[in-house]
């Protein structure tokens, strides 16, 4: 009970089914009710990236489950967790769609664990940009199928024939009768009846809801402070826990030399050691936080030296400098043609070196857990997650029961990012469970902001060199690239996902559109001691920026222009030509600068192109200088993500991911000395302000393309986007972010 980093992604048996919750028994409990899950087959399933890429144990069934009620309420239990991303009301588009029901009679909550909810590769994941194109095809031919045998269940009912009846907004119709049916009314009888397998969907000219605007279903809860987050829980009987971490990770609490003292503060209960921090208990989150900050902890001693563990010499720029000496053995990533052979014989090259810090998820709502154990011993437990099956594991681990006495509540996300993978010590979770058995009350932990930034799990520390040849007519005739670390895919599913290179550390470097005749990209595997996680849009949050800025690096060696000479690299891929012809008719058409704006200031663009999880973008940025620090006044971005459900959704999550994109690379950083986080809160981890936040110009082009993510993919491109603008504008190449440690001046 005391091991806090079960190996639970190292099993390759299927998580066992929660028998309170099977499908029978789920049935038997609905009174009524229509319930109806559908498998997704196999050729609806795309290839994913990110967490996403976890390949799917063959025959796994996938479900999804709708369920009508007789008093016509209607749910949908979502395989995925709402965060904001809005697949709330995706899923209810496309259902509703096929069903012939209004979004907005849809009440959606995300199911409980379950192997029927596997939809993402076979396993259940909410991440990767991948909720809507993994589910898509099931949930209409959910919708369907349920549609189809309501009308069987009203033919019978009706005297008619299934095909003299149709439908309209939760009610079966017989036009020529006048008599109809609401959808409530015919759940028992339709619930009777055997699905077919051979519904047809509708067509896509006739759609009214798919690749429509519709208003987000939980638009009026947020906008009245209705909306439920984890931190707003509250259980009878419930006690507060507030926790103080060891200063370095991996040390344990040796002695509390004033514990008796703390104990009879107003309001605490118990002072209780935990694997890496100690906790106080009492009635109140003030009282307990109040407690741990009285506590004076003798924690034992980190390593002196090293890198294999967070010693206490460890920094940030040590680290950096291991990826860069690094002499580790390589894996050949991607090859075509003869890199070297064509390397040796160019007229000219151009090599540069780029790294990326650690960053922060910063969520505004601090990491909080409950839980509660029931007189059978079960266990109940209110997490914020993205995976509901691997928290449910790990939490039966620590509490040593099997995963069927665990019930997982997974309440909607203030704050996404990532930050809700199991990474470890970086979630409270365990803490809870750990407090709630030796009180014999339900606990809730709730951390600090400081605590947070402390704990929390960094996206890691990137590095990539490159060596770009360039024949005589300035083209690019060869470029070599080689990425140095770790990545979250090898370091959290390693043991499942069983490729020798880590697709995390070079996504974003390899399958670049771009028609260099000769490439090649080596990965090298540097561990690193802290605690990793995927963070919004993983490797392309840097290697993007990396590929993108060295591009026109290449472009300036060759005496082109950067984007005259994506157009003549693109020149045989359609789609991502009028991607890039799209940003810049967005943009008012392309001019790099540096010119004057109307306002009298001095600026420059920058463009970029990005590939990130099934989608293409296009990004073009407009920067001046203010006081040393580049300022952006506009984003362009074009995206195609093949086929959209919701395009006000999409425009909003393309703006959102496009402000944190903005935020990493001008701000944010995770600095570590002496082997520890220098930011314990947002003083002194800035992140992108209102007076920063540029204007965000989104162009949605649907090419009719496979489905791809919208939640990442409006990330990469800006980093690298932006900073070109500033070479432009300064003759300064920044290859080293965020721009923030860098005084920018003018050319």
């Amino acid at each position: 009970m005391n091991d806090l980093t079960p190996l639970l992604l190292t099993d390759h048996r299927a998580p066992e089914p929660v028998r309170n919750l099977s499908r029978r028994g789920f049935l038997g409990a609905a009174s009524g009710a229509l319930l109806l899950g559908i498998g997704l087959p196999t050729e609806a399933r795309a290839q994913a990236e990110g967490a996403g890429a976890v390949a799917p144990k063959p025959g796994t069934r996938v479900a999804a489950f709708l369920e009508i009620r007789p008093d016509d309420s209607v749910r949908l239990l979502s395989p995925f967790v709402e965060g904001g991303q809005g697949i709330n009301t995706g899923l209810a588009q496309t259902i509703g769609e096929e069903l012939d029901l209004d979004p907005s009679r849809f009440a959606v909550e995300c199911a409980p664990p379950g192997p029927d909810y596997a939809v993402v590769n076979g396993l259940r994941l909410t991440g990767g940009s991948f909720s809507t194109r993994s589910s898509f095809e099931a949930m209409r031919r959910l919708g369907a199928t349920a549609r189809e045998m309501l009308i069987r269940a009203a033919a019978a009912k009706l005297g008619t024939q299934p095909d003299q009846l149709t439908t309209e907004n939760g009610r079966v119709v017989h036009a020529a009768s006048g008599r109809s049916l609401g959808y409530g009314a015919l759940a028992e009888s339709a619930l009777a009846l055997k699905p077919r397998e051979d519904v047809p969907l509708r067509d896509p000219a006739s759609f009214r809801y798919i690749g429509k605007p519709v208003p987000r279903l939980d638009m009026r809860d947020k906008s009245t402070g209705r909306a439920t987050y984890a931190i707003d829980l509250a259980i009878d009987g419930m006690l507060h826990a507030a926790v103080v971490h060891a200063p370095h990770l991996g040390t344990e609490p040796e002695a509390i030399a004033n514990e008796s003292d703390v104990a009879a503060m107003p309001g605490v209960g118990s002072i209780h050691r935990l694997p890496g921090a100690v906790a106080v208990v009492a009635d109140t989150w003030w009282h307990a936080r109040k407690g741990v900050e009285a506590l004076q902890v003798t924690w034992t001693k980190p390593a002196a030296q090293g890198l294999d563990t967070v010693s206490e010499a460890f920094s940030s720029a040590a680290m950096r400098e291991a990826l860069k000496v690094s002499q580790a053995a390589l894996l050949v990533a991607e090859q075509e043609g003869d890199a070297e052979r064509a390397l040796g014989s160019a007229a000219k090259i151009v090599e540069a070196e780029y790294d990326a810090p650690y960053l922060a998820h910063a969520q505004l709502e601090p990491p909080s857990s409950i839980a509660r154990f029931s007189d059978d011993g079960s266990l109940d437990l209110w997490v914020p997650n993205q995976m509901p099956e691997v928290f449910q594991q790990v939490a039966a681990k620590v509490a040593g029961l099997q995963p069927d006495s665990v019930r997982i509540h997974s309440p909607m996300l203030g704050g996404f990012f990532g930050r809700h993978f199991y990474y470890g010590p970086a979630n409270p979770f365990p803490q809870a469970i750990l407090l709630a058995r030796a009180t014999g009350r339900p606990v809730r932990v709730l951390w600090s902001r400081e605590e947070e930034f402390g704990m929390d799990a960094v996206r890691p520390l990137g590095f990539v060199r490159f060596r770009a040849g360039i024949g005589p007519d300035g083209m690019p005739v060869a470029i070599h690239t080689r990425a140095v670390g770790e990545g979250p895919i090898g370091r959290w599913f390693g043991a499942v996902f069983k490729e020798p290179v880590d697709s995390s550390v070079v996504e974003g470097l390899d399958r670049k559109p771009y028609a260099i005749p000769n490439r090649k990209l080596d990965y090298v595997k540097v561990p690193q001691p802290v605690t990793i996680a995927f963070w919004r849009s993983v490797g392309h949050s840097m290697n993007d920026f990396f590929y993108e800025s060295f591009l026109d690096e290449v472009a300036e060696a060759g005496g082109m222009d950067p984007f005259d000479l994506r157009l003549a690299l693109l020149k045989d891929s359609p789609r991502h030509l009028t991607l890039l012809r799209t940003v810049a008719g967005l943009a008012g058409g392309w001019k790099r600068g540096p010119f004057d704006a109307p306002d009298g200031t001095r600026r420059a663009r920058g463009v970029s192109m990005a590939s990130p999880f099934g989608s293409e973008t296009a990004t073009v940025a407009e920067v001046s200088l203010k006081d040393g620090e580049a300022r952006v006044h506009d984003l362009w971005i074009a995206i195609d993500p093949g086929r959209v459900v919701n395009p006000a959704i999409v425009e909003r999550q393309v703006e959102g991911a496009a402000a944190l994109g903005l935020s990493a690379t001008l701000l944010e950083q995770v600095v570590y000395e002496g082997g520890q986080r220098q930011a314990r809160n947002f003083d002194a981890y800035p992140v992108l302000d209102r007076e920063r936040m540029p204007q965000v110009h989104v162009a949605i082009v649907e090419s009719g393309a496979p489905m791809g993510g919208i939640g990442e993919p409006g990330l990469p491109g800006v980093p690298p986007a932006v900073v070109n603008a500033v070479a432009a504008l300064t003759g300064q190449r920044v290859r080293s972010l965020p721009l923030a440690k860098t005084r920018l001046s003018g050319a």
